[in-house]
């Protein structure tokens, strides 16, 4: 099976200094991949390299030729500008922008595709609303919402479970199991618990990247890759252990 996205010895850095050195990784039609590491590790930077938001010191990216550039990214809404005056329907709506179609109004296809992907994730009765008045994990809904909207063949998403509520995050978890029947996902976490069911691969980086698949996770790799004495720990749930492993970065 070819493989949707492929980096290969990626280098990159802020001024002069290295933030992630010799990178290689491969994402597999309907992969479920979680990045973790350290903040200041890399993750979100390389997320901004395959998004193309950031050209690589570096080595390459290629993606598969029919992915047509349908990357949807959910960023962090901690970091998002929640004072914009928009209202939830025309957010999600933004994400049916694209290069080739910025000047133009919207088309009826591309708002009855925002109406379906709202009622999707129960926020159509919130449509008018101002973002402002939503609460964290309406925000971050709304975010997934406007990624989707696009029919991305791969999603990426930055701890998309700040300021969720448990609830939310099982309806989150819930989503992405559905979506992985038809796209590849990648998340950006601190904390791969949730998700202990549904991934394939595990990618922790901290400036360098350890790949591996799944059922592979122990502590002396997240010491390694952290920096300090990490413990894994059990609550009744399935967790990821990770084997032993060298210094290879295996794609």
């Amino acid at each position: 099976m070819e493989n949707l996205i492929e980096i290969e010895h990626l280098f990159y850095g802020y001024q002069e200094r290295p933030v992630l050195e010799d990178i290689s990784l491969a994402i597999a039609p309907r992969d479920f991949t979680l990045l973790i590491g350290p903040n200041g590790g890399g993750k979100t930077t390389l997320l901004k390299l395959i998004l193309g938001i950031l050209a690589p010191w570096s080595g390459s990216i290629r993606f598969q030729s029919d992915t047509g550039g349908r990357l949807g990214y959910v960023p962090q809404s901690a970091r998002f500008n929640r004072t914009f005056p928009i209202s939830v329907f025309d957010m999600v709506l933004t994400g049916c922008i694209r290069g080739d179609n910025y000047l133009s109004r919207h088309t009826r296809e591309e708002e009855e595709k925002t109406g379906a992907i709202l009622e999707k994730l129960v926020l159509y009765g919130k449509r008018k609303d101002n973002i402002t008045d939503l609460s964290g994990g309406q925000l971050q809904r709304v975010l997934i919402a406007r990624a989707l909207v696009s029919e991305p063949v791969s999603l990426f998403l930055d701890e998309p479970t700040t300021a969720m509520d448990i609830t939310s995050q099982t309806d989150l978890l819930d989503l992405l199991a559905e979506l992985q029947e038809r796209m590849s996902i990648m998340v950006v976490t601190h904390d791969p618990t949730p998700y202990a069911q549904s991934y394939r691969h595990i990618a922790c980086l901290n400036t360098r990247l350890y790949f591996h698949g799944r059922g592979e996770l122990d502590s002396a790799t997240l010491e390694k890759v952290y920096g300090c004495p990490v413990e894994i720990l059990g609550h009744g749930i399935p967790h990821t252990l990770l084997a032993a492993h060298g210094e290879e970065k295996r794609p």
